[in-house]
């Protein structure tokens, strides 16, 4: 894709691994804030150490509520996780070692992490039924992406709701909330159970943006 000379080449990178979808305000917004922690020391770690890093980080998160029951301090580690999730991919774009391996190294880390999300909210008080619905919807939303680029569409297709900076929002939300208050004020609903209800119907929505997507996106024919 051919920028003009008042583009970001961050921005310019980001859009063209996401089959040209311009960022929005807030998305150019927290690629400024990565590219400025992927400086100095930070260049000199492997992508693939800080996709699994931030794995090891959720786990910590979830540890944090499923032992000493401390959900305050999930959030920060929440946050941690979500920022060594966009360290990764912008080191290997600046180092230049953005590899096929580091993708699949990356995807691997990002599913693992979508499990750990749900087993929060779970830890939180939530349901298991609507738990699984919020993990089934995320894990079919990303398996429709995959097949979809693997018949010819190029890129994401589209990025929804759904997309994983939501679920970490959504769970570090869940967190704050129990960390501050025994029930959702005015609701009576525990902070797991509204934020996996929360998490479920937002996948539905990005499910349908999603098929939209790739509908619009998969070449008409197919070889």
């Amino acid at each position: 894709m051919s920028a003009d000379s008042g583009s970001d080449p961050g921005d310019v990178g980001w859009s063209s691994l996401h089959d040209g979808v311009q960022p929005s305000a807030v998305v150019r917004g927290w690629l400024r804030v990565v590219r400025t922690l992927a400086a100095g020391p930070v260049l000199r770690i492997p992508p693939d150490v800080l996709s699994a890093a931030g794995v090891l980080v959720l786990v910590g998160a979830w540890a944090a509520v499923a032992g000493p029951g401390w959900p305050a301090l999930a959030v920060p580690l929440i946050i941690a996780a979500g920022v060594l999730d966009g360290l990764d991919g912008a080191v290997a774009l600046q180092t230049g070692r953005a590899r096929p391996m580091g993708a699949v190294v990356d995807s691997v880390a990002d599913r693992l992490g979508d499990v750990l999300l749900p087993a929060i909210l779970l830890t939180l008080g939530a349901p298991p039924w609507w738990v699984a619905a919020a993990l089934i919807l995320v894990l079919l939303h990303e398996y429709v992406r995959s097949r979809a680029q693997v018949v010819g569409m190029p890129g994401v297709g589209t990025v929804s709701v759904a997309e994983r900076p939501t679920r970490l929002i959504v769970v570090a939300m869940a967190a704050g909330g129990a960390a501050a208050f025994p029930a959702v004020p005015g609701l009576g609903w525990g902070w797991g159970t509204t934020f996996a209800v929360t998490w479920t119907v937002v996948g539905v929505v990005g499910m349908l943006q999603l098929l939209i997507g790739v509908r619009r996106s998969i070449p008409p024919h197919f070889p």
